[in-house]
C-alpha cells in the first residue's frame, strides 16, 4: 500500500549504512530514509509483509519508485541495503511498521477511517520497541504529512509530544506542514519541497503525487496557495482515486467559485461531489406517471 513518503535524516537519527542511500533513488523504500513520504501500492487491507517474500534483497529490487514525500524511518532503507550485503536481515519490527505505514495512509487517503486507525497503531507499537523517541516521531510526521493532503487543519499533537528528541530535519518538516517553515529550515526539507516552502508555483514541478498534494496543502497553511494550486491539487487527487482528498479540495474549490460569482463552476463541482459521495450509486429516477 504505497504511494506517497515525504520524501535523509542527519546522522543522528541514521545509521553509518545510511550514507549509502546517496543516489539510490531506484529503490522504491526511498521511504524511511530522506523521504518524508513514499507511495503507496498495496490495498488498505493488505495483510502482506513483501520483505518476508523472496528476502530483503528481493523486495529492494522490487520496490521502485520516485523519491516522495512520505515518512519513513531512515533505519529501514539503510538496514535494506546492509542486509543485501550478506549481513543479517532485516528486523522484523522495521518490516512490520513500514508494511503498517503504508496500509495506514493508504487506508487514510481512501476514507476508511477504522482501517487507518488500526494501522497507525500497528506502527506505533512496532516502532515502540526499539526505545527511540526519533523514529516514532517520523512515523507521526508521515501521519500528519497525510493529513495535509486532505486540508486538515489541526495541530500535529502526536509529533509536538516528541519534539524534545525530534531531529532538526524533523522539525523543520513539522514547521513545514504547519505553514511556518523559516528559510533556514526550508533547506532542511525533502529536495521535492525546498522550493514548494518558498513559491505555490513549484508545487506544480514536484513529480511525485503524494509529495504534490502535501507541498499543495502546505502552500494553503502558509497562505501562499492559489486557485491555480487547489486545481493542480484536485486534479492530482483525482488521478490517483485518492477520495479524502479528492473531496477536501474540491470543498475548498466549490467556496472559492461561490465567492467569486461564479455559479456554473460551484454548480459543476458540486456534481463531481455527489458522484465521490454516492459511491457511483444510480442518481434516483423521478417516478413515472
Amino acid at each position: 500500500m504505497k504511494q506517497h513518503p515525504p520524501e535523509s535524516l542527519r546522522a543522528s537519527v541514521q545509521p553509518p549504512e545510511a550514507a549509502a542511500l546517496q543516489g539510490r533513488a531506484s529503490l522504491r523504500r526511498q521511504a524511511w530514509s530522506r523521504g518524508l513520504q513514499p507511495p503507496l501500492s498495496a490495498s488498505p487491507g493488505r495483510r502482506t509483509q513483501p520483505a518476508r517474500r523472496g528476502g530483503p534483497c528481493a523486495a529492494a529490487r522490487a520496490w521502485s519508485a520516485p523519491v516522495s514525500c512520505r515518512v519513513f524511518l531512515a533505519v529501514l532503507l539503510a538496514a535494506l541495503l546492509a542486509s543485501c550485503g550478506n549481513q543479517p536481515p532485516v528486523p522484523d519490527w522495521q518490516q512490520n511498521a513500514h508494511g503498517a505505514a503504508e496500509r495506514a495512509s493508504a487506508a487514510y487517503l481512501a476514507g476508511n477511517d477504522r482501517v487507518a486507525a488500526q494501522e497507525w497503531q500497528r506502527a506505533r507499537a512496532e516502532l515502540a520497541r526499539t526505545g527511540r523517541p526519533d523514529a516514532l516521531a517520523q512515523l507521526e510526521l508521515l501521519r500528519c504529512a497525510a493529513q495535509a493532503t486532505s486540508l486538515v487543519a489541526a495541530p500535529c499533537s502526536a509529533f509536538d509530544a516528541l519534539r524534545a528528541d525530534a531531529t532538526a530535519a524533523q522539525l523543520a518538516y513539522a514547521d513545514y506542514l504547519a505553514g511556518r517553515a523559516t528559510p533556514e529550515q526550508a533547506a532542511l526539507l525533502p529536495a521535492a519541497q525546498r522550493a514548494a516552502a518558498t513559491s505555490a508555483q513549484a508545487v506544480a514541478g514536484i513529480e511525485d503525487p503524494l509529495s504534490r498534494l502535501v507541498a499543495a496543502g502546505a502552500a494553503l497553511r502558509a497562505g501562499r496557495a492559489t486557485e491555480a494550486t487547489a486545481d493542480l491539487a484536485i486534479s492530482t487527487a483525482s488521478q490517483q482515486g485518492w477520495r479524502r482528498p479528492l473531496l477536501a479540495w474540491l470543498l475548498l474549490r466549490v467556496a472559492q467559485a461561490q465567492a467569486a460569482g461564479d455559479t456554473v463552476l460551484a454548480a459543476a463541482l458540486q456534481r463531481r461531489i455527489a458522484l465521490i459521495e454516492s459511491g457511483g450509486a444510480p442518481a434516483a429516477q423521478a417516478p413515472k406517471n
